[in-house]
Order: structure tokens, then sequence, then C-alpha cells
């Protein structure tokens, strides 16, 4: 169901877009934010960001999401780089960033699961 929803949310935007989805101890959403617009191909994320909505929310989790808006979700080299930089983040702070999804159009692909 959030796949699906994020698709039709982000899918389709001809700008990147980087959504975080705070969700409970039990995987339940609690909420989102879409936190960073960027350009045709770019977006630039700060971890600071990410992580004050979920101290606000009293987040366990998060559930790490952006666009490709050419319908190509392979990640990137940054887009691999950022979410060791997250990983890492979420360590530190105890919440965990449990996957990172890419969507484009009715396409998607999980980091963490290396698979559409």
């Amino acid at each position: 169901a959030l796949l699906e929803w994020v698709k039709k949310e982000i899918g389709y935007a001809d700008q990147e877009q980087f959504l975080a989805v705070y969700l409970n101890t039990k995987n339940h959403i609690i909420s989102y934010k879409n936190l960073f617009t960027g350009t045709l191909n770019t977006s630039i994320v700060h971890p600071r960001e990410i992580f004050k909505w979920a101290v606000y929310f009293s987040a366990a989790k998060i559930i790490c999401i952006h666009n490709h808006p050419s319908g190509d979700c392979a990640p990137s080299l940054q887009d691999k780089k950022l979410t060791s930089i997250l990983v890492e983040a979420g360590e530190l702070m105890g919440i965990p960033i449990i996957d990172h999804l890419i969507v484009g159009g009715d396409n998607h692909y999980s980091i963490f699961h290396d698979s559409a």
C-alpha cells in the first residue's frame, strides 16, 4: 500500500522529491514529510532535517523514499552514498533507516534489498 501511494504521490513528478516516512515500533506509519524538492536529476538532502522530524514524531524507524523523474530507478552513486550517511546517522540517533526506496513512474527499487 505504501509503494502504491508513493508512486502516485511522487512517481511522476518532474522534479526530484525526497520523502521520509516515520514509523512506530510496530512499523505503522505515524507521519511522513516531503522534505526536499530538487531539480530534474538532483536533490540536496540533509540528515538533520530527516532526523529532526523523527524526534518530533517520536519515530522508532524511518523509510526514505525519493523519485527519479527519468523513470530509471537504478540508484546513482550519490543515492548509495546518501543512504550510507543516513544509515550511520540513524545508528547514532537510535532511529534506524529500514529502507530507501526509489520510485519512477510505476517502477521502484529498494537500495536495501537490491531489487525492484
